[in-house]
């Protein structure tokens, strides 16, 4: 169905600063790409992290551009008299704000939770999506992993796509019939206003640690980002906060947010201790019910925890929430377990910052004992945070009897490169027991054919993704099904 809008309805949303030109007037379509600006089209100009769109303004002269929502407006000779101009303060903001209008302001017709935090964020969206559909209820899911319009899935791209992606989405889940839609809030999409103009029931905070430093440049820039997100939920919703983690109070400072805590080490409105821990499974206690649960390691405990009192919040009955607790899977690529023959465990986890991989790590120390053998596969991404990548090998090395240092995603920089700089971080006493692949099949390989019986393999950083990424070019890659094959040999 085509969707055309009055400018001035579309700018009912905006704090607007200044106009030229005429705002009664027709707009076919919304675009913050001037490549896509043609004619009748809304053409948002954002200031970007590579690039600022506002000097593409005055290329699009002749080209039947209806409007331009700018933050500094052309001067009149890169004017066209054709074109109406507003300025706003904030163009990022004016898009989420413009994408919610234009598609009737989907998220007003859900019940929207948001989930955001370093690590946990796709497993806690993604089982409260599949607590939603446990409970009987049409739901959507906006994750790293996949994104889903009640059954019907869709490729995701980013972890929170860009606002007119997203708004296109949460429509179409309004269209399918959902109730409930749960979503990923990455860092990146809170500081760029991807999420602007959208009405959340909720939000759940997880946990914060290094990541994306890259980006945000220091922690407090990347806490504050994340931040961003709890200010902006307005008053008659949840705010649900890991109370163990030292960010998780400061995360609702200034919320309007009903404030909720979870936690596994003092009291919380929503509480769980861990009673037995298995490779397969754990005996959980949530709030004094014993719940036998299909999830592994104290950070699995705090995702279920998260998940069990968002549920709960969102207005499943506590009763139905205890039993299909214990109905939940876990997520793909998330500490998902494949066994030998011959009694070799390898487990798949996207665990890809330093406290990601403790976490993981620490829960197959706690289940094969000191004498368990564990051998670690490990990669850092190219491009990304550099800062991190010795420390993901000192981490690994501390924890594992043996540790192979291999390729992630190399993006454009070189593989040997990265895994020198990891490397870098380790101790004397950890070079004897670690070796350097860079091709990632043969690490995995090779991993495998030294395991002995009931040792464990943790693969780490890729979890879900089916590719690599090598010099702008993705190719098919998937550590499940290189574990698999390996493991068969």
């Amino acid at each position: 169905m085509e969707i055309r809008h009055n400018l001035s309805e579309l700018l009912g949303d905006l704090r607007v600063l200044e106009v030229i030109g005429e705002k009664d007037r027709e707009i076919s379509g919304i675009t913050s790409d001037s490549r896509q600006a043609g004619e009748g089209s809304l053409f948002v100009a954002v200031r970007g992290v590579a690039t600022d769109a506002h000097k593409f303004i005055p290329g699009l002269k002749g080209k039947g551009v209806a409007a331009v929502v700018c933050e500094e407006l052309p001067s009149e000779e890169d004017r066209d008299s054709a074109t109406t101009y507003v300025k706003v303060a904030d163009s990022a903001d004016a898009l989420g704000r413009l994408a919610s209008a234009w598609y009737g302001h989907p998220s007003s017709h859900l019940k929207l939770v948001g989930v955001t935090g370093t690590n946990g964020k796709t497993t806690t969206a993604t089982l409260l999506y599949e607590m939603a559909k446990l409970e009987g209820y049409k739901a959507g899911l906006l994750s790293t992993v996949c994104n889903y319009v009640h059954e019907r899935a869709i490729p995701a791209t980013h972890t929170t796509p860009d606002p007119l992606s997203l708004n296109e989405l949460l429509s179409e889940m309004v269209e399918a019939g959902c109730d409930y839609a749960f979503m990923e809030v990455s860092s990146h999409a809170a500081h760029q206003h991807r999420i602007a103009g959208l009405q959340f029931a909720g939000g759940v905070f997880s946990n914060l640690t290094r990541d994306h430093m890259d980006y945000h440049k220091t922690v407090e820039n990347y806490m504050n980002a994340k931040k961003m997100f709890f200010d902006m939920l307005p008053a008659g919703s949840f705010a649900l906060v890991n109370a163990d983690d030292k960010a998780g109070m400061y995360m609702v400072q200034n919320t309007k947010a009903k404030v909720y805590t979870y936690s596994l080490r003092s009291d919380a409105d929503f509480r769980c201790k861990i009673i037995e821990t298995r490779l397969d499974g754990t005996l959980l206690q949530l709030n004094g019910k014993d719940i036998e649960v299909n999830f592994t390691g104290r950070f699995n405990a705090y995702n279920l925890t998260a998940v069990y009192g968002a549920s709960i919040l969102t207005g499943f009955p506590r009763e139905e929430v205890e039993v299909n607790m214990s109905r939940l899977v876990p997520v793909a690529g998330r500490f998902q377990t494949f066994r030998s023959e011959r009694g070799v465990t390898a487990i798949v986890d996207y665990a890809h910052t330093p406290d990601a991989l403790v976490n993981v790590l620490d829960t197959i120390r706690e289940i094969v004992g000191s004498d368990g053998g564990i051998i670690t596969v490990v990669g850092a991404g190219g491009n990304r945070d550099h800062g991190k990548r010795p420390m993901m090998a000192l981490e690994s090395a501390k924890r594992s009897d043996r540790v192979i240092l291999t390729s992630d995603n190399p993006r454009d920089e070189e593989p040997d490169a990265i895994i020198a700089d990891m490397k870098a971080g380790l101790r004397p006493e950890d070079i004897a027991k670690t070796l350097c692949i860079s091709d990632r099949r043969e690490a995995i390989r090779t991993a495998v054919a030294l395991a002995q019986p009931g040792e464990v393999i943790l693969i780490a950083g890729k979890g879900h993704e089916p590719y690599q990424e090598v010099k702008g070019v993705k190719h098919h890659f998937d550590d499940r099904e290189e574990v698999q094959e390996a493991l068969l040999q």
